[in-house]
């Protein structure tokens, strides 16, 4: 009789524990071809606003909804058997209060099953962080740079550059952390100040464009994979070219279908097989 190990999905108190240990890997996926490949490779994988940008060429990521998010969501969980799940609470969903960020998080999760939501917002988001913690929904912190605020903010600029910048931003992360958040992503900000927040909260940190100290790092897959357009952020790294690999592939579909060299017989139905 065959033994069949059952693979376990990665748990958000694994993740947590995690801290000062493995680095954490993490990658966004919002479809299910994506979420099948990174499955096997991370520990974590964010349904990421940034589908906005990278699945629909908006401009921002500002008006993604809840409901497209829950169904990106939805597709990666179905995929996916061993990464932890985190989905990103869309702009507009949470910041008004508790009560409004938690209905929209239930939604999410209750319809993808995934197995956190994550929240951009530091000091200021800190009780409704605790709201949702204490209600049974996991939260993963962000700060720094943060995508959704880039009106206030001034478009997609590094931070924590200046002493007093850097400060907010460290307590910001503090707050979060004492609030109940299971992790943070910092975004865009000075080394100096990543390192200091890993070094001082009991909590995983996942860089992006911030410190090799952080506890695990996050990218778009896209920018990695060369998916992404002309312009990769400078804390990405290109590690293959998958653009080029479709690019020919397509090309040379399109080159036998004007050829008239595909389809062949072969490919076709009700066919009758030669003779040997």
């Amino acid at each position: 009789m065959s033994v069949h190990s059952e693979i376990k999905r990665i748990t958000v108190p694994q993740i947590k524990s995690m801290k000062g240990q493995d680095k954490i890997v993490c990658l966004t996926s919002y479809t299910a071809p994506f979420a099948r490949i990174l499955d096997e490779f991370v520990d974590l994988i964010l349904i990421g606003d940034s589908t906005a940008m990278v699945g629909y060429n908006m401009e921002n990521t500002l008006a993604i909804t809840v409901e497209q998010m829950a169904a990106h969501a939805q597709a990666v969980v179905r995929s996916t058997q061993r990464a932890c799940v985190v989905v990103d609470m869309p702009f507009g969903s949470y910041q008004e209060s508790p009560e409004q960020a938690f209905r929209h998080a239930a939604y999410i999760l209750q319809k993808s099953n995934a197995s956190a939501v994550k929240m951009e917002g530091g000091a200021f988001l800190a009780e409704t962080t605790r709201f949702l913690t204490e209600r049974g929904i996991p939260v993963m912190a962000h700060v720094g740079l943060m995508p959704q605020y880039f009106n206030t903010m001034g478009g997609f600029k590094a931070q924590g550059l200046s002493e007093e910048m850097a400060e907010r931003i460290y307590q910001d992360a503090l707050a979060q952390a004492q609030a109940g958040a299971f992790s943070i992503v910092i975004e865009g900000s000075a080394e100096a100040l990543a390192r200091r927040i890993t070094a001082n909260v009991a909590i995983p940190t996942i860089g992006i464009g911030a410190s090799p100290q952080c506890d695990g790092q996050i990218l778009v897959t896209e920018d990695i994979l060369n998916l992404s357009g002309p312009r990769i952020p400078k804390f990405a790294k290109q590690f293959a070219d998958v653009q080029a690999t479709i690019r020919d592939g397509v090309k040379a579909y399109a080159d036998e279908v004007r050829a008239n060299t595909f389809p062949t017989l072969d490919n076709c139905f009700g066919v009758p097989k030669k003779n040997a």
